[in-house]
């Protein structure tokens, strides 16, 4: 297999791999000597193992199956991963101002990145999507914004029945009042619209500037054979 041939997905599949192992390997020790260094370092070790599992998913997905991913939704798929479970999760960057954000952000690049292929499912055998950027791109806008609302509503139906505050409306047992309490969930959904939109961009613009990016925004056919999916 030549370096050469590896496509950027993959090493950012390495990358997250490798860092959570070393992550499971460096934290583990310290925790079999009883000296965590995060607190639920327990809990930790087991999402960021679940995490390399995840990641994985995609490659074992296209040895077994008769395609191959966008490649732009695999980039964006490693980046929000690294960011949520490694970053996040694993060392406790949520504590960085509107990191969730950042990820909100990302993960509507992601699903908006999906709504290309599912429009181009969408359409006749007869007919290309890639000969309508404009209407192509409007949908994975509206795909990526509407996962965003539907995230949303399942936070405000887990805040309902669990009490689990993650709309962020409760701070140091109080109630918030008013605009702050609304400011989680609107922050969120601006999120999500903006990496939707940021997204539909990129994509209107390949097309664009040349219809044959599409290859990028779509799932491909395998067309080689079974020892060549080590394109992956």
């Amino acid at each position: 297999m030549k370096i050469g041939k590896l496509r950027f997905s993959t090493w950012l599949f390495w990358i997250t791999v490798v860092s959570m192992a070393a992550y499971i390997g460096y934290y583990g020790y310290w925790l079999m000597k009883g000296q965590p260094k995060f607190h639920g370092q327990t809990l930790l070790l087991v999402e960021v193992f679940i995490g390399i599992l995840i990641a994985s998913l995609p490659f074992l997905i296209e040895k077994l199956g008769r395609f191959y991913f966008p490649q732009i939704e695999l980039v964006f798929f490693y980046i929000f991963l690294y960011m949520s479970i490694f970053l996040g999760s694993g060392l406790q960057f949520y504590s960085v101002p509107f990191w969730d954000k950042y990820e909100h952000v990302f993960s509507a690049m992601m699903l908006a990145g999906l709504g290309f292929s599912i429009f181009q499912g969408l359409m006749s055998a007869r007919d290309n999507a890639t000969h309508k950027p404009f209407l192509m791109s409007l949908f994975a806008f509206t795909f990526g914004t509407t996962c965003g609302v539907f995230w949303e509503m399942y936070e405000f139906t887990a805040d309902g029945l669990g009490g689990l505050n993650l709309q962020r409306y409760e701070e140091a047992g109080k109630l918030l009042l008013g605009r702050a309490a609304l400011m989680d969930t609107m922050t969120d959904l601006i999120a999500d619209l903006a990496g939707a939109f940021l997204m539909a961009l990129i994509g209107y613009l390949m097309m664009k500037h040349d219809p044959s990016s599409s290859r990028y925004l779509v799932f491909k056919t395998k067309r080689q054979n079974f020892f060549s999916s080590y394109y992956f």
